[in-house]
């Protein structure tokens, strides 16, 4: 879903007089967490684009920026951005069933791939680029300049996520006040161990640049190692508002945007110290919601909870197997109690150490679903799915593409990225 979907009802604050360290604190309590009863749905789904029919030779930046400005002048419901190295990325807006969200996309799908096959391109459904590492960044703006250069001060892996990248990413509500399997609480915390499952099960990116990484999500392996704070989730077990709102306020900043010229790049000041100090200068509401776009944990609250630990998708329609298990999971209740019983034994594996980098995540992004522990529970939650995708209004064709992929891969505890290590093309 496109950012600022769920802010309504938030402290409404001078967008021109400087925020204070209490200011910031409700602002982060209000926005994150809208809660009520779950009711909508929406992804978000990044593409790498290659050229047809040999994908493996490199698009021109200016090939590749001519054909995105033909995509943006087609009409779309999804909003359409572009990503550093010129990946293409669709955010539906909230849908009011996992239907509508599926329709709705594929739908935007089609023209996006109408146009584009005339230019000899095609969208690609892969975590990383299999062959081209690093990609151009064809985006010189000075957001990305900044990020680049603050991404760039723990290694090479900021320049991956940014330009070698892409995504299934899943919007769900937060849910109830209340507890209960819906409630908000229990959502936050059935996100950090179901999403390991998620890395696991849909892995798909074990090449990179030519080689084999020995990881079947190397795309998590690269979010692992991009950052000592920004890609790390806070403490799930804790008060999701309270915890998010400190992780938040206690994050480096990565940019001090500025009108005219380059951005500051500040080194270790975090975004409570600047609204302590106000240097350089005091910060403002509109520089607290552009920091939360520069942190990413593999579960970010944005008023919804946004999944943001899956991989792209092989073929055309494989991205609509991922989104349909997540909302099954989440949004009917008998799954949501089904799945929070089978995921609980997961938190031991993971122990102390947050999400993305503790030991149930990196054997998820290594090993997929040969992993003993993850296997068991991907079997329990695929099962979970295909029996609550009916209930939750999911056509014959979604749950026959859902049971496909639960008999190729989770059955047998593959993944993807199994099928592409198989292959040799890919390395040809």
């Amino acid at each position: 879903m496109s950012p600022g979907d769920r802010t309504a009802g938030a402290p409404q604050l001078p967008q021109d007089r400087p925020l204070t360290e209490d200011d910031a604190e409700d602002l982060l309590r209000c926005i994150c967490f809208k809660t009520g009863p779950p009711r909508t749905v929406g992804a978000e789904l990044e593409w790498l684009i290659h050229g047809r029919p040999l994908p493996q030779l490199p698009v021109p930046g200016p090939r590749l920026a001519a054909a995105l400005r033909a995509v943006r002048d087609r009409p779309l419901v999804s909003a359409l951005t572009v990503e550093p190295g010129g990946q293409l990325e669709l955010s539906s807006p909230p849908a009011a069933s996992l239907m509508e969200c599926l329709d709705l996309l594929s739908a935007d799908l089609a023209v996006v791939r109408d146009t584009l096959r005339p230019l000899g391109l095609d969208l690609n459904g892969q975590g990383v680029d299999p062959w081209h590492a690093p990609r151009e960044r064809i985006l010189r703006e000075p957001r990305y300049d900044a990020m680049e250069a603050a991404l760039a001060r723990t290694g090479p892996s900021g320049r991956a996520m940014m330009c070698d990248s892409a995504s299934v990413q899943v919007c769900l509500d937060a849910g109830h006040e209340e507890p209960g399997p819906r409630g908000h609480h229990r959502r936050w915390q059935l996100a950090h161990l179901l999403g390991a499952v998620l890395v696991a099960a849909f892995a798909n990116s074990p090449v990179y640049g030519g080689r084999r990484t020995g990881w079947r999500s190397t795309r998590q392996a690269l979010w692992a190692e991009l950052d000592p704070v920004r890609t790390l989730a806070p403490d799930p077990g804790s008060d999701p508002r309270a915890a998010w709102a400190s992780h938040v306020l206690d994050a480096p900043v990565m940019c001090i945007r500025a009108e005219d010229g380059p951005w500051a790049v500040p080194e270790g000041l975090t975004f409570r110290e600047w609204l302590r100090s106000g240097r350089p200068r005091p910060p403002l509401p509109g520089d607290l919601s552009y920091h939360m776009t520069t942190l990413f944990p593999p579960v970010r609250p944005r008023g919804h909870l946004e999944l943001r630990m899956i991989d792209a998708q092989p073929g055309e329609d494989g991205w609509r197997v991922p989104v349909a298990v997540t909302t099954a999971l989440f949004d009917d209740p008998a799954a949501a109690e089904t799945v929070h019983r089978a995921v609980k034994p997961l938190a031991e594996i993971a122990g102390p150490q947050p999400a993305p980098r503790n030991p149930l995540w990196l054997n998820a992004a290594r090993h997929g679903l040969t992993d003993p522990e993850l296997h068991a529970v991907a079997l329990v939650c695929f099962e979970a799915a295909l029996d609550a995708l009916p209930r939750i209004g999911a056509t014959t064709e979604v749950v026959d593409a859902v049971a496909a992929f639960h008999d190729r891969y989770v059955l047998r505890g593959r993944c993807p990225a199994d099928d592409v290590t198989d292959s040799k093309e890919v390395l040809s």
